[in-house]
């Protein structure tokens, strides 16, 4: 998703190379769900953020999600990797939520923010949500634990309002989900730490 980091293990000759020719140049390429990516595929503009050489030639890598691109044709390049002619595109304006739809979707997505950190043992120290609400919509979404392709048609969505109305009914089940797995680490973390455990009976 667009504003979203995304760590990346570097292994293949074909992505090798790519890694090498971005670093050399602006230092981004494209992520679609699609695999292989067909005209009219939807990705993101990955940017590198950050890198790690390893002795036998793989790589780490975390890169940054930008600007969303629709792939319009592949060029006949002659690169181990495929390479595209895309369009990038934001939501269309005029596509604002509701306000009373951010608040909620705002209340959601704190709730499951404080679960996540309670998961983590570490406090929510996440950066404010943005006020923006496409920028907004995309924090949410790259928190949440939804499938790839839920994920793919949030990233095609281009009203903003279609995305917020659509994690609104999305996150409930998945907020149900993860303060369930809150609570049981908890519970399991103060077992032992004088809280009262399970009494174990056995038979005579």
């Amino acid at each position: 998703f667009p504003g979203e980091p995304l760590p990346l293990h570097i292994f293949e000759p074909r992505y090798r190379q790519l890694l090498a020719d971005c670093l050399a140049g602006d230092q981004r390429f494209g992520i679609t769900a699609s695999i292989p990516p067909e005209p009219g595929a939807i990705g993101s503009i990955a940017r590198i953020r950050a890198t790690q050489p390893l002795a036998d030639g793989r790589s780490n890598i975390v890169v940054m999600g930008e600007r969303r691109f629709a792939l319009r044709s592949l060029l006949p390049e002659d690169t181990p990797y495929l390479v595209g002619a895309v369009e990038e595109f934001d939501d269309q304006p005029g596509t604002a939520p509701l306000p009373q739809e951010r608040a909620e979707l705002l209340a959601l997505a704190e709730e499951y923010r404080q679960a996540l950190a309670i998961l983590a043992d570490s406090p929510d120290d996440e950066p404010d949500w943005a006020e923006q609400g496409e920028t907004f919509t995309f924090q949410v979404a790259a928190i949440t634990g939804l499938d790839v392709d839920s994920k793919a048609r949030l990233l095609a969505t281009r009203s903003t309002r279609e995305r917020t109305r659509s994690l609104i009914e999305q996150l409930p089940p998945l907020l149900r989900l993860v303060r369930a797995r809150a609570d049981v680490h908890v519970r399991a973390r103060g077992n032992g730490k004088g809280g009262h455990g399970h009494d174990i009976v056995t038979d005579a």
